[in-house]
């Protein structure tokens, strides 16, 4: 935290790591700006345009940051490219004259907009494969585990923990890929000058001869160029990767949403870890909210709006560059990127530490499990001769009055009802319709696809 007598956002200081904050800092930014001069300067160096001096003279100062010094001309030309320019010159006598020839603004400041999201990309990617192989353990750990499954928020049919937990691995798994293909497709603007034509650079240096001066540039900035730019590169490249993120925002944002009501007392089953200290409310000593979760969905459902806002930005920016989208972006990637980060640190804490209940667990099963069984029931009394539509009615009979104790806190006595009725002992006997509750058996592929999904991490976190 800097001056805190002026607003601070908080994604300067409390959410978002420090290596995500250096990425979208300012000094990070104008050094990248330095770097692409640099280099614009070297290749020029190699058609005659600028001596070895000059460039020595630049590259000598290129990490030399005068924050100070570039903000106090800025404050005097409203140009924040144009004052580093300005500061950077400065510093080197022999090269400054030559900086920026024959760019434009667009040239420096999106290009290095590029590499800055390749960089954080990059930083994503390797925080989603932590939390993916701390889901694989969790989902190894509990594959065979079972537990009620909710449908409408209701008690459904039994399922595993571990089938539950690799539906959120699953759709993170579906992130990385739209992730990878992000980060795989990033393309800079290249050094095509005021409209996108070159026609600066070809006076420069020949028409002719620009594809092999901006293949030099994109070797030397690692960073591949799009063939037909404006002023600026597609703004649409922002929209596809703003939407990645907070598509991962919303997988996650299901797991956090997910882990609050499990964490309810009313099911129990799930608890996020809670410190020695933690306070959970300031009236209420006996709370244990769940914060992190909680948070997870508050900063999610700001991502979700970003990729609107880059959507305008694309589809606004008329004929070869209007300004709607300039202030926006100052904010908008660095946030959605902080915003990731926050939730995938916070995530893994989660994962890493949760909580299971065995008693909440089985108690769940033993109130609600039998419902499930009456469908198995209904199978097993067909296949030995009864009518369908008398023993539904009948189960669904039972089902009721079974659901009315449980709900008036009595033990589920829907297994003992019907191992009672007479008609349905004639069909089956005692042996067959304990193993028809039980529930063993009876979540199908939910312990091996749950491992399938681990082995489907592994491979994709090791191949990386």
């Amino acid at each position: 935290m800097d001056n805190q007598d002026v607003y601070q956002s908080p994604f300067s200081w409390r959410y978002g790591s420090p290596v995500m904050r250096q990425i979208w800092s300012e000094q990070h930014k104008r050094r990248l700006w330095r770097k692409i001069w640099l280099a614009l300067a070297e290749t020029q160096k190699e058609y005659g345009l600028v001596s070895r001096e000059q460039v020595d003279d630049l590259r000598t100062h290129v990490e030399d940051i005068d924050l100070p010094r570039a903000m106090e001309i800025e404050s005097e030309i409203h140009h924040d490219l144009m004052a580093e320019l300005k500061a950077y010159a400065e510093q080197c006598a022999l090269g400054g004259g030559i900086l920026h020839l024959g760019a434009t603004s667009m040239d420096i400041e999106d290009n290095a907009d590029v590499l800055r999201m390749g960089e954080a990309l990059d930083l994503i990617i390797t925080m989603l494969d932590k939390l993916l192989s701390a889901f694989a353990r969790r989902i190894e750990e509990t594959a065979e585990t079972p537990v009620m499954a909710y449908t409408h928020i209701q008690p459904a049919e039994p399922t595993t923990l571990g089938y539950r937990l690799a539906s959120y691995a699953q759709d993170l798994l579906t992130d990385r890929k739209e992730l990878l293909s992000a980060r795989a497709d990033l393309r800079g603007k290249g050094f095509k000058g005021a409209v996108g034509t070159a026609a600066a650079y070809a006076d420069l240096i020949g028409l002719e001869k620009f594809p092999e001066f901006e293949a030099s540039l994109s070797d030397r900035l690692g960073l591949e160029f799009y063939p037909v730019t404006t002023q600026t590169y597609p703004r649409k490249q922002d929209y596809l990767v703003v939407s990645a993120l907070a598509g991962m925002g919303a997988s996650l944002h299901k797991f956090a949403f997910d882990l609050r009501i499990m964490q309810s007392p009313l099911v129990g089953e799930w608890a996020e870890p809670f410190g020695k200290m933690q306070v959970g409310s300031s009236a209420m000593p006996f709370k244990r909210n769940p914060i992190n979760a909680e948070k997870i969905d508050s900063l999610a459902r700001v991502l979700a709006g970003m990729p609107q806002t880059a959507w305008h930005n694309a589809a606004h920016s008329l004929l070869e560059r209007t300004l709607d989208d300039s202030a926006n972006r100052r904010s908008l990637l660095p946030e959605a990127f902080l915003i990731c980060d926050e939730l995938l640190a916070v995530s893994t804490r989660l994962i890493d530490g949760l909580q299971f209940n065995p008693t909440a667990m089985r108690r769940n099963l033993e109130q609600y499990a039998p419902f499930a069984a009456t469908e198995r029931v209904l199978m097993a009394l067909v296949r030995s001769g009864a009518n369908r539509q008398v023993m539904h009615e009948k189960l669904r009979g039972y089902a009721l009055s079974a659901w009315e104790a449980v709900q008036t806190g009595g033990h589920n006595p829907l297994m003992d009802t019907i191992q009672a009725d007479a008609e349905i002992k004639l069909l089956l006997d005692d042996r067959q319709l304990k193993a028809l509750f039980s529930i063993e058996g009876y979540t199908g592929i939910a312990s091996e696809r749950a491992r399938q999904i681990t082995d489907e991490i592994r491979k994709s976190v090791i191949a990386a």
